[in-house]
């Protein structure tokens, strides 16, 4: 959802709780379920929804799928077309997970409760017909710092162990200094003005530097991490610290796609909300052919689905 006042107001104008499964659209091929799993100590309980493709007839990779909003919006509805496509196409179980937003709730409540999710999952795998031995990660926007964070605090702790991390367009960094964050100041969909406001309501008040598990690309050391394929636009503030945390990963190691689409605004929108309906569909489909690929390696064997991989 573009923002085009200040990102508080957007908060009290578009916030909205997500709406009961069965008032959503049917996704043929997918099976779909609700529930909520533990939270962090303390904390309430996590919203997550299942998807996983009809008939598929053995255990699938699992992927957290972690939605944007710049860490203040959104929720499980905003990615119930992706999730149950990923799930279709990539063949796999997608938990999309529900998180605490800010200002309400700041960091690290939102990362908490994705780190509820992602041990959740890890734990309950083979009762949702996947193999917990391929576990992932995929955000997008705010999403992707999640999902990043999240890959530090799984190697820190020692697990759970992860295969792959899928992050598009990804916020990673607080600082706001690369060239692009400095280029970019009145783009469409997102700017250096909303990207500020922001970290400010996600990171709280009287937050000096912020931890390495909220912004990514303070850490000192990315080795260890798993394969990741990263997608910045073009035309996005935030585009140069996703090209610079993806050639830091290569340097530590790391398995590494990268790719750019010139032209593009953040998230693959543009003016108006009319983004070129073919560009859109050959980005998504990129997209979900990089997490097919990163889920289902060359020599991994059968993708599980009842007639192989989904369709876009």
């Amino acid at each position: 959802m573009p923002v085009t006042g200040r990102l508080a107001e957007a908060v009290a104008d578009h916030r909205a709780g997500p709406r009961p499964l069965r008032e959503l659209p049917a996704v043929p091929g997918v099976e779909v379920t609700e529930r909520w799993v533990p939270g962090p100590p303390g904390s309430p309980e996590v919203r997550v929804r299942v998807y996983r493709p009809a008939g598929a007839r053995s255990a699938l990779p699992a992927v957290l799928w972690i939605h944007g909003g710049g860490f203040v919006l959104g929720n499980v509805d905003s990615v119930h077309h992706s999730a149950a496509q990923a799930a279709a196409f990539a063949s796999a179980v997608v938990v999309a997970v529900g998180y605490r937003l800010a200002p309400e709730d700041p960091f690290p409540a939102g990362l908490d409760d994705c780190w509820a999710a992602l041990e959740w999952t890890a734990g309950n795998a083979k009762e949702m017909g996947a193999d917990p031995a391929r576990l992932a990660v995929a955000g997008a926007s705010s999403g992707g710092c999640l999902a990043a964070g999240l890959t530090l605090l799984a190697r820190d702790r020692g697990g759970p162990g992860l295969v792959f991390q899928h992050l598009s367009t990804p916020v990673l960094d607080d600082r706001l200094e690369t060239g692009s964050m400095t280029a970019y100041v009145d783009t469409p969909v997102w700017n250096r003005r909303l990207a500020q406001e922001s970290w400010e309501l996600y990171l709280g008040a009287g937050v000096g530097d912020a931890p390495v598990h909220a912004s990514p690309a303070r850490a000192g050391d990315l080795s260890g991490l798993p394969p990741a394929y990263i997608s910045t636009a073009g035309l996005d503030p935030l585009r140069d610290e996703g090209l610079l945390y993806g050639l830091r990963l290569a340097q530590a190691g790391v398995p590494v796609e990268l790719h750019n689409f010139p032209g593009a605004y953040h998230a693959f929108g543009g003016p108006a909300d009319t983004p070129d309906p073919d560009e859109q569909h050959r980005i998504a489909r990129e997209h979900l052919t990089a997490l097919r690929r990163g889920l289902h390696p060359a020599g991994a064997g059968n993708t599980g689905g009842p007639d192989g991989a989904g369709t876009i």
